[in-house]
């Protein structure tokens, strides 16, 4: 995925330019390229790339994984770039930009629509599957299998596949093992139709098969082949590549293999059969053709299933005690042979084919089958967050690791520790439920950790709709808002303001704040070992992160300043630690890091202890939290998830540098030095610099940002990639050349073009209105109309009245409308001379 960097930055950081092995197969053509390979013959997959919406960038990812699977089939799979080269046709209609293109043979194969390519397995099945189109037939109903098997009556086996749909793991096992085994067996798809019934499926399941049709003349039959069907084998196991490999090798074994020695002697299966059951019956001399014809018989029922052996008794080796007359090993699970005693072919059979479900009893009762059908009954959900609650429903609400509150018990719960940490939620709610396994796991944690100073609580506001209304009258021991937003998780500490927890939805971060939350804001500090545990590594190691760490230093405790600095400390309470250092002990701080009482040191996380910030007292605590937060702030931040909103809430330009994911140490050492040039960048310009917020993105750790990179600039272009947006002077985004090295000195050159208007700009930044995308859609509309009395109504282009924005106004969510800042959708015109593409936001 990455290239080698110019020269001069390797020379600079890296002592010398390496080349970094590029292992991704997927190659972006030029169109000279792209027609020398088509003249040549080669199979080639290809995309022919216009503009990058979120949703192809998602495909173009997909594509790059199927790039080497497919390499092993002999297809060439890329892309070709219509931004910088045309080819005539695919390039200049736009509407082909949602297909993909399979060239056989120097001409168009087959065009396939983006929906139908979305992952890598819909990519790879969908290809072979064009590709063994005369050689994988289709059948549909009964009849039409019976003609196949007449056509294939001594000629060839048949291979017969069901999967639910098409595109899934399982049509891509069945093409792959078609394109290695093609030639031996007739492979026959189906996805559904009456030849279900057939073959007993019930078409309402989900669940894919195969079956072995044994249609080529046999001499292991015991009985004659009927002139209407071939006899039937099922694979049991569930459909994967490896599992119907395995299977066509177990079909094509020895059907009975006789041996004259005792079954604890005998090999386990070896490869590639090393994962097959081994079914032993025994022979007695008088006896012996019967029990071969038994043997055979029985060994035509578990053919592809396992392997069946006949012992002969009169072998001397042979010391299995009489009474025994069937033995078996599993080799997936032990090498010890089970001895038994039954009575007929139909026991053996059940044993061996409820063999999995007979140890799941001995193991948990019934409870596996039981999980097992939750689990494919949750797999028919379609929303992510609703399948994991439905997973997780049985677990949620009974845990004893947190207290259930309720109106009357509310005071007593609250008052019981010195934190108290309370989730409120609805049962209806799916973020909710989901939240609450989240919530279940961090108590957990605690409990574990035995840490006993804190209580976890819950509230279900369905139920308790006084308390989460926060009634007067109601008995609560401190006042918060109303809870109107679910879940909201309140933290209660005794005669102080509740906090409220505003981080991720996830156990780590919940863990983190709370275990912050435990420190004092601020901590009081009278000793130089209390300072120095204050800054060492032992107070954080119970949050399991290094937190940032904020010093106040004060004459006297009656210090003005004392009161903003504490008004603060509290609101960076759960998110940095805070302590407060008077008299002697804090002129003597102040003097070693050379700066006059009173001050704030501030000791990111990031940077060495020995060189905090020293800022001044504000005369506010807004101010003074400003300052701190600046100070916290790396010089060089890594943009995730996480941490997004926050950034983009300063108001800064973005200097954005978006990094691949490395593929070795190499890899690893130029991302590091390009975010070392970054800093340069920072610190050559000076203040000049402040009006930025230089950032950088690695798209392996945050793939969401290949959506944002794309958006932007209307495709993927090669990374490291360096983009100028969020401008506060315009809307415009702006790519360094991608053909210069990244460098301090060209990077500065290249800010400075672009602030004196002579930088040509990639792209812009439009406000998005989320309009239905036609008129019908627009169900907001169509309700109004119908009711024209209604207290709101919408204009007929859609937009609301000024009393309406004004009070919408309100309740705007700050954190909600920086997301919506944070990626673009292009929208393009459709006008050939436009010079910078449109992009909406999300």
């Amino acid at each position: 995925m990455w290239m080698c960097i110019a020269a001069f930055l390797l020379g600079t950081r890296l002592g010398g330019c390496a080349e970094t092995a590029n292992t991704s197969e997927l190659i972006e053509f030029a169109a000279a390229d792209f027609y020398e390979k088509l003249h040549s013959g080669k199979m080639m997959f290809i995309y022919f790339e216009y503009k990058v919406s979120p949703t192809i960038s998602l495909f173009l990812v997909e594509l790059e994984k199927s790039a080497e699977a497919l390499q092993d089939y002999g297809i060439l799979v890329g892309k070709v770039n219509c931004n910088r080269e045309v080819v005539h046709t695919y390039c200049t209609d736009q509407r082909l930009m949602h297909s993909v293109f399979l060239f056989r043979g120097g001409k168009e194969f087959l065009g396939l629509d983006l929906d139908t390519v979305f992952d890598v397995n819909s990519i790879v099945s969908e290809v072979l599957f064009a590709i063994l189109r005369e050689e994988v037939k289709y059948v549909h109903t009964d009849t039409d299998l019976m003609a196949m098997e007449k056509a294939a009556r001594g000629k060839k086996d048949i291979v017969l596949g069901y999967v639910h749909s098409l595109g899934t793991q399982e049509h891509r096992s069945i093409m792959e093992t078609a394109y290695v085994y093609g030639s031996k067996y007739q492979f026959i798809l189906i996805t559904g139709g009456p030849v279900l019934k057939q073959l007993g499926v019930n078409e309402s399941s989900h669940s894919s098969g195969v079956w072995f049709l044994h249609c080529r003349v046999h001499s292991g039959f015991t009985t004659p082949m009927t002139s209407e069907r071939c006899p039937v084998t099922p694979m049991r196991k569930p459909l994967s590549t490896l599992s119907l490999h395995s299977f066509l090798q177990l079909i094509e074994a020895p059907l009975v293999s006789e041996v004259y020695d005792d079954p604890s002697t005998v090999q386990p299966p070896q490869f590639p059969y090393q994962h097959t059951p081994q079914v032993f019956l025994f022979s007695r001399p008088v006896t012996e053709h019967l029990d071969l014809d038994t043997a055979t018989a029985l060994a035509w029922r578990l053919r592809g299933l396992a392997q069946l052996l006949l012992v002969h008794r009169q072998s001397p080796a042979v010391k299995t005690p009489d009474e025994y007359n069937v033995a078996y090993r599993l080799p997936e699970k032990s090498l010890d042979v089970k001895y038994l005693t039954l009575h007929n072919m139909d026991e053996v059979l059940e044993l061996f084919t409820n063999e999995d479900k007979a140890e799941d009893k001995e193991e948990g009762g019934d409870e596996g089958l039981e999980d097992e059908e939750d689990n494919a009954h949750s797999g028919e959900l379609d929303d992510e967050v609703a399948a994991s609650v439905y997973e997780n429903r049985g677990n949620l609400l009974d845990s004893d690791l947190f207290t259930q509150i309720r109106s009357d018990n509310f005071h007593t719960a609250v008052a019981r520790s010195g934190l108290t940490v309370v989730l409120f939620y609805l049962k209806w709610d799916a973020v909710s439920m989901a939240f609450f396994s989240s919530f279940i796991d961090v108590a957990q944690s605690l409990a574990d950790s035995e840490v006993d100073d804190i209580q976890m609580g819950s509230v279900d506001c369905g139920e308790w709709t006084d308390l989460c209304a926060a009634q007067s009258g109601a008995a609560l021991p401190v006042l918060f808002q109303p809870i109107t937003a679910f879940p909201t998780v309140l933290v209660f500490f005794p005669q102080e303001p509740v906090l409220h927890y505003r981080g991720m939805l996830g156990s780590e971060a919940l863990h983190r704040f709370i275990m912050l939350c435990r420190f004092a804001a601020p901590v009081l500090l009278s000793r130089q070992e209390e300072v120095m545990s204050f800054l060492q590594d032992e107070s954080s190691q119970a949050a399991g992160y290094r937190p940032d760490r904020v010093l106040g230093l004060f004459k006297a405790q009656t210090d003005i300043g004392v009161s903003v600095f504490t008004e603060a400390a509290k609101s960076l309470r759960g998110e940095v630690m805070t302590g407060l250092l008077t008299d002697g002990l804090a002129e003597k701080w102040a003097a070693d890091h050379t700066a006059d009482l009173p001050v704030v040191l501030v000791f990111p996380s990031w940077r060495k202890q020995t060189h905090p910030s020293s800022l001044p007292v504000s005369s506010s605590a807004e101010e003074l939290l400003t300052h701190i937060n600046d100070a916290r702030l790396h010089p060089m931040p890594e943009l995730t998830v996480e941490n997004l909103p926050s950034f983009l809430s300063l108001g800064k330009s973005l200097l954005l540098l978006f990094v691949g994911e490395e593929e070795d140490e190499i890899g690893h050492r130029q991302n590091q030095a390009l975010v070392e040039e970054m800093k340069q960048v920072v610190e050559l310009g000076g203040v000049r610099m402040e009006r930025y917020l230089a950032c950088w993105i690695h798209l392996g750790r945050t793939p969401a940002g290949m959506s944002v990179l794309g958006s932007y600039l209307g495709s993927l272009p090669p990374l490291p990639a360096l983009v100028h947006t969020h401008s506060l002077s315009g809307d415009e985004v702006y790519q360094y050349p991608p053909s210069s090295p990244i460098v301090a000195p060209s990077v500065l050159q290249w800010l400075q073009r672009i602030e004196e208007g002579t930088e040509t700009p990639a792209g812009m930044l439009v406000e998005d209105t989320w309009l239905p995308e036609v008129e019908f859609y627009d169900f907001l509309k169509i309700i109004d109309m119908q009711e024209p009395g209604s207290a709101k109504q919408r204009t007929p282009e859609g937009e609301e009245d000024d009393n309406d924005e004004e009070v919408d106004e309100d309740n705007v969510n700050v954190e909600d409308e920086t997301w919506e800042k944070a990626a673009a959708v292009p929208s393009y015109s459709s006008a050939p001379d436009t010079k910078h593409n449109t992009h909406s936001e999300l």
